[in-house]
């Protein structure tokens, strides 16, 4: 997308280290050729990517413990970030801080690499690839899957598709992320203790 628009590789290299985000990097393209103002950018940066505010609320202690890491761990928090360190069951005798730190150094390695490559060899690829932005929906879907197998917690999945069918249903499909992730995060803590009474009861 951004050798289409007319931007070098060195737009992947410093767009991918410093907006760690996929989808806010995609429609970062669409905002440069635009030449869309620095508050829509922020504004629409905020809206797209709100949902990372909710990943982090989970981790704050953890992260505050690791010191100097802290800066860098909250914003490399991404979906397929939270998704690993979330679900991952560390050895006896590893640092799982430390460990954790590795996991989202090496995936924002890659995706920074991913990102420059793209640039790289994206008119070399001889077919067309219309359609190809479906992976990341594909992507979402397995991340999904992955998390129902290792953490075996129903109820704020169906809490949050309910919610987010709503609010879809309701304000359309350009706004309803924010307001559903609110929702969502407001009705889960509401029944955290009934939640946490039937986790208890089937672990039983």
């Amino acid at each position: 997308m951004l050798q289409e628009a007319g931007y070098n590789a060195l737009w992947a290299l410093f767009g991918s280290l410093f907006i760690y985000a996929g989808s806010g990097q995609y429609f970062m393209v669409t905002l440069l050729v635009t030449g869309a103002p620095l508050l829509t950018v922020a504004v629409m940066t905020l809206l797209i990517n709100s949902r990372h505010i909710f990943y982090g609320l989970g981790f704050i202690d953890r992260y505050r413990r690791m010191g100097w890491k802290y800066p860098y761990m909250v914003m490399s928090l991404t979906d397929e970030t939270y998704v690993l360190l979330s679900t991952c069951k560390y050895p006896e005798g590893v640092d799982s801080d430390k460990a954790a730190f590795y996991i989202s150094l090496f995936n924002h390695c890659w995706w920074i690499s991913g990102s420059v490559l793209g640039v790289l060899i994206g008119t070399l690829i001889p077919f067309d690839l219309t359609g190809i932005d479906f992976c990341m929906t594909a992507l979402f879907v397995i991340l999904l899957l992955n998390h129902i197998k290792q953490v075996k917690a129903f109820t704020p999945i169906i809490i949050g598709l309910i919610s987010a069918v709503l609010f879809l249903l309701i304000m359309g499909p350009d706004n309803f992320i924010l307001p559903s992730l609110c929702f969502t995060v407001l009705l889960l803590a509401l029944l955290k203790g009934r939640i946490e009474t039937v986790k208890e009861v089937s672990a039983s």
